[in-house]
């Protein structure tokens, strides 16, 4: 059986992005897209309908790229337990309001039991400073917490 790894909203977006002038980001989309060809059929992908709302938005082109990479990707239904975790991660600030959207994908991927959140959202998602505390609040529900990482982290050494 293969792993199950929700797919964050960063990756479809740097798959299709312009390439970067930003030597570090280009860098982090080359490895997208090696890890989306070398890697991806190596696991289970999940998306969510958050994940679709906002790969759609901007550029009509872009945001079309973006789709036909999603295509066919099953999404994760909202559940109560995913929902809960959700309005803890708000309510206590582990992820700000103005990002609600990165609280759902780690509450829809616990919830789920994904075994890895591959994202490049270092802000919010990844990022070493909050993880402690995402790992606490699905714990508190008793919800495992997905092995959140970057496509380079998931590629074969």
């Amino acid at each position: 059986m293969k792993p199950r790894l929700y797919l964050e909203t960063t990756i479809p977006s740097y798959l299709v992005a312009r390439r970067s002038r930003d030597l570090r980001l280009a860098a982090d989309q080359e490895t997208t897209e090696e890890w989306w060809e070398t890697r991806r059929q190596d696991f289970e992908l999940f998306i969510s309908q958050a994940v679709v709302r906002e790969v759609s938005r901007g550029d009509a082109s872009f945001a079309a790229g973006r789709l036909e990479h999603l295509r066919g990707l099953p999404l994760l239904p909202r559940t109560a337990a995913a929902s809960a975790l959700i309005t803890h991660l708000l309510a206590s600030d582990i992820i700000p309001a103005v990002a609600e959207d990165d609280a759902v994908h780690i509450g829809l991927a616990a919830a789920h039991g994904m075994d890895y959140l591959l994202t490049w959202n270092c802000r919010h998602i990844n990022n070493h400073h909050i993880r402690g505390r995402i790992e606490q609040a699905c714990a508190a529900f008793d919800l495992g917490c997905p092995d959140i990482c970057t496509p380079a982290e998931l590629m074969k050494p």
